[in-house]
């Protein structure tokens, strides 16, 4: 699943992280610790990689990182609200300086008009910044989807820097 582009992403994300002396995190839903997983499968990159977060289910995604569960109850585990406050609660339950968050629907099912399959949304909390978020849709399976939600998370980061 993790493509040599993925790594080699990963690996150029690590080494210039690594030279800003920043710390990452991640809060992972879809994605199921992918991003994390890509990450640390690099060499040396615990001086880099705080932690990583997999809240797939909605308690998970409380319990874990604080998303407060009427904001789930009122826009759903997909969506901006959720991936901000996933953002911003794996920053506060870390020592990160930048915070990634991926909440969506990979399929094959679960999909609707307002969300459908493929749609993720991002977040990305920073120390003294704004959280930010992005929704993305993305084609192909499930598996496609997934990867395609990893490479994105790891430019979304690389942009932030």
């Amino acid at each position: 699943m993790l493509s040599s582009a993925i790594l080699e992403t990963a690996a150029a994300l690590l080494d210039a992280c690594r030279e800003r002396g920043i710390r990452l995190a991640t809060a992972e839903s879809c994605t199921g610790g992918l991003i994390a997983a890509a990450l640390t499968a690099i060499a040396g990159s615990s001086d880099v990689v705080d932690c990583g977060f997999i809240t797939y289910s909605n308690d998970a995604k409380t319990e874990l990182v604080g998303v407060p569960p009427d904001t789930i109850a009122r826009h759903g585990a997909v969506s901006e609200d959720v991936a901000r406050a996933m953002a911003a609660g794996a920053l506060a339950h870390s020592r990160a300086n930048i915070a990634v968050s991926v909440t969506g629907l990979a399929g094959p099912g679960g999909g609707s008009f307002e969300k459908p399959v493929g749609m993720v949304w991002f977040g990305l909390a920073q120390r003294d910044r704004s959280v930010a978020a992005e929704r993305q849709i993305f084609p192909g399976d499930r598996a496609a989807v997934r990867a395609a939600a990893v490479a994105h998370a790891l430019a979304m980061i690389s942009a932030r820097l």
